[in-house]
């Protein structure tokens, strides 16, 4: 395929599965809103607005994590019950274009609750000319790592309600046990070493130490950034060699 014909067909997957649906079901965005709201509004009562700084912080990265593992649902749709997957196999587009088009529906179809949580950073004060590049180069990397995860996942499931026991588990994995919203420093010890196999762990200091919660030296924000860097490789890596493609 032309460069040309590859744009192309990334536009149309992101009108067929991101444009069209807020048409067609504006109440999904609700859905997409009310974890990241729930946690920031129960983190801001019971810490009586002491952690709302991390609630804002913490409902940006689930926010991007929710648009990434989003999509091994809308994969595995197509895949099964539609057989969309078969027809685009059959066609020119390649696997890195269909993935990156419906990716980026995802991404296009969430950007009302992104928008949301970036008005909420304005208002608190946390857009300096430090902390946006940085915050907004973390949630690109959490975006991308968690569809790399949700694809080559998608590629293994028989049935779209498999997605939904899958998605619970990666979200608690992910984003409630990892201190995403609170600080690493209220973990124990053991917890604290734990937390570090979790990529949110670094995602969440980076975008912290950004908006000066927990400052991080450069050293640190280097090994926050290498580790984040290197699991979204890795992961792109694990999904261009593992993922099926073609029915087997």
């Amino acid at each position: 395929m032309s460069p040309r014909h590859r744009l192309r067909s990334v536009g149309t997957l992101v009108y067929l599965n991101g444009i069209i649906p807020i048409r067609a079901q504006p109440l999904y965005l609700l859905n997409l809103l009310a974890s990241p709201l729930s946690f920031l509004f129960f983190i801001t009562i019971v810490s009586r607005g002491a952690y709302i700084a991390y609630g804002i912080t913490g409902g940006m990265v689930l926010t991007m994590l929710s648009v990434g593992t989003g999509l091994q649902s809308d994969l595995t749709h197509y895949r099964h019950d539609l057989k969309f997957q078969d027809i685009v196999v059959a066609s020119p587009v390649e696997a890195p274009v269909y993935v990156a088009g419906m990716a980026l529906s995802e991404l296009v179809y969430s950007l009302p609750v992104v928008g949301v949580f970036a008005v909420i950073f304005g208002l608190e004060g946390y857009v300096t000319p430090l902390s946006v590049p940085v915050v907004l180069g973390t949630l690109v990397l959490v975006w991308g790592f968690a569809s790399a995860l949700a694809f080559t996942l998608a590629t293994y499931f028989q049935d779209v309600r498999e997605t939904f026991m899958f998605s619970p588990l990666i979200s608690l994995a992910l984003t409630v046990l990892p201190p995403v919203y609170y600080p690493l420093s209220a973990l124990p010890g053991w917890a604290q070493f734990a937390a570090h196999f979790s990529p949110t762990t670094y995602a969440a200091g980076l975008v912290q130490g950004a908006v000066g919660l927990a400052p991080l030296s450069f050293g640190e924000a280097a090994i926050d950034w290498a580790v984040l860097i290197g699991f979204t490789a890795g992961l792109f890596l694990l999904a261009a060699l593992k993922a099926r493609w073609r029915e087997p």
